[in-house]
């Protein structure tokens, strides 16, 4: 078993990796514990809740009891199936903002400003707008990924946006274009009513060139020899093979799976390695450190009109919604329902957007369970640049055994005061003429809640993870004694060794992560080939003129 080039992960930036060696004549074995992404709960876009829930397609990840949470133990869902989280995501599709990119530059990763992701990203896009306005200029018009947006019918969904607009914020045709900041249509990683995950647009193209080897089997460690990793370790059907790589070997296995794998093959903090009786082949403090997420609140409101998607939460309905998208791919079953988003900025001095909306014309939770009322929406509201910072550690030297996760959520006292300032300004949105035909109760956090004290105790208790665990193998100078990898990817104090996932954002960014991820794997595909990066396009994105003195 060899080949040129060995990614472990067939997730989004793996794929994407497998796509692009391939398309330059490598040869390339992609290592992938789960198995296919077959039926429909992963490729039908409304049944979102399922595989996410699945042990089938999740690796059912849990963080340690979270202090600042009152212990809670926060579900970690990851995919495990090819395509990864891209298979069991919500679809939703952010390139971030061009600040988050300009950040990370400054921060040590050169070469990925704005400028310099821009044509990554526009050369995966295949963006159809679907008539709700934005410039294709700023996207991409014939990359592998296709993506869509839903047909917003829906009265809520519309009313979100006008709701926005009503309170004084910017409309924007495109967060993904131009301008981020604002009320407008959400993209989704969806074509032709199906999920269009990263295993869709890449892999299936790739294995169909002949010079992409699927292999199921789980990465125990990389083989590392005189300072080079010559191969991968992995458990197949009850034995132990190597798979070799007569070029590199590259993880993409996510910002939880990608440090383990680090720190099980001697690349990591060398305390924390010994203890475990790893013998170090690179001491590196920062494999596993700079663990980052997004949090989020669903603000539920009762409706007064059935006009919400409650109607179609039963069995016979359900049913037909199935049937009716198995045979054609239409209807309320080709769409994820989150058709309506927002970014805006927290306060005024801000310089780009710190909250992310996303708007469901349903009271529901991620398991499927509605809310007690009926007929009802929610906006998911949260922070995009927590403070806080957590970490990945090894809970033995046994690769069957799942990490220890502490994400250290809320950790910091901006965290308490920002949920705030997303309570009090959500709303204030529901509360506009747009939404008075509809808004009954408030059902959560309830009219009840509303000191300082009440809404973080309710913050406390009800807080979710958006699922978007990054930076455990930050990407930076190679002198930042905490950067993991170089701006090429390449892991430091090892040759032959890459990781490119959402694992090396520096930060994470504006935000879902999947496009980021992808972009991720597309980039580092150039750097692996050797190739010049594409020429940076220097275009200017729209920043709000007022943000030092207004908040809107």
């Amino acid at each position: 078993m060899q080949a040129e080039y060995v990614i472990v992960g067939a997730g989004s930036a793996g794929c994407a990796m497998a796509y692009r060696l391939s398309e330059a004549g490598k040869s390339v074995i992609l290592i992938e514990y789960g198995g296919t992404d077959a039926g429909p709960f992963i490729q039908m876009p409304a049944a979102l809740s399922y595989p996410m829930n699945m042990k089938m397609y999740d690796w059912g990840f849990n963080s340690e009891p979270e202090p600042h949470l009152g212990g809670r133990v926060m579900a970690t869902p990851r995919g495990k199936v090819i395509g990864g989280s891209s298979s069991i995501n919500g679809m939703i599709y952010v390139r971030g903002h061009a600040k988050d990119f300009d950040h990370w530059a400054e921060s040590g990763a050169h070469g990925w400003r704005y400028a310099d992701v821009l044509p990554y990203y526009k050369r995966m896009e295949h963006w159809h707008s679907g008539g709700h306005g934005g410039d294709p200029e700023w996207r991409g018009k014939d990359g592998p990924l296709h993506i869509t947006r839903g047909p917003r019918n829906n009265p809520l969904t519309r009313a979100f946006v006008e709701a926005g607009r009503e309170a004084g914020y910017p409309v924007t045709g495109d967060y993904n274009g131009e301008q981020q900041e604002g009320f407008g249509p959400f993209d989704a990683t969806i074509y032709r009513g199906r999920r269009w995950s990263a295993a869709n647009a890449y892999l299936k193209p790739a294995m169909q060139t002949g010079r992409v080897n699927l292999v199921r089997a789980m990465a125990e460690k990389i083989v590392i020899k005189d300072g080079r990793a010559t191969g991968v370790q992995v458990e197949r059907d009850g034995k132990t093979e190597v798979i070799d790589a007569t070029k590199e070997v590259i993880i993409a296995a996510s910002s939880i799976n990608s440090p383990k794998l680090l720190m099980l093959s001697g690349i990591g903090p060398a305390k924390h390695l010994a203890e475990h009786g790893i013998d170090v082949v690179a001491d590196r403090p920062g494999v596993g450190q700079n663990l980052q997420d997004h949090l989020e609140m669903y603000i539920q409101m009762a409706a007064t009109q059935p006009v919400s998607l409650y109607k179609y939460w039963n069995i016979f309905m359900k049913g037909l919604i199935g049937a009716q998208w198995l045979f054609t791919k239409t209807g309320i079953g080709a769409s994820n329902q989150f058709e309506s988003a927002a970014f805006i900025r927290s306060k005024a001095g801000v310089e780009y957007p710190d909250i992310q909306y996303h708007f469901l014309p349903i009271a529901v939770r991620y398991d499927g369970a509605t809310a007690a009322e009926g007929h009802g929406f929610q906006a998911h509201v949260g922070p995009m640049r927590s403070p806080s910072r957590g970490e990945i550690t090894l809970r033995s030297g046994d690769p069957k055994d799942a990490p220890k996760i502490l994400f250290n959520y809320m950790s910091h006292e901006q965290d308490w005061e920002d949920f705030r300032t997303c309570i009090r300004l959500t709303r204030e949105i529901f509360k506009q003429p747009a939404f008075a035909p509809y808004a009954g109760k408030e059902i959560q956090p309830g009219a009840d809640c509303q000191t300082d004290d009440e809404l973080d105790d309710f913050t406390r208790q009800h807080v979710e993870s958006a699922y978007h665990p990054c930076g455990t193998c930050k990407m930076g100078d190679r002198n930042d004694p905490m950067a993991v990898v170089d701006p090429e990817c390449r892991v430091i104090g090892v040759d032959g060794l890459r990781v490119a996932d959402s694992s090396i954002f520096p930060r994470i960014t504006n935000g879902n992560l999947n496009a980021p991820s992808i972009m991720t794997g597309e980039k580092a595909s150039d750097h692996i080939l050797g190739r010049s990066p594409l020429a940076a396009e220097n275009v200017e994105p729209w920043m709000n003129p007022n943000w030092e003195t207004s908040q809107r």
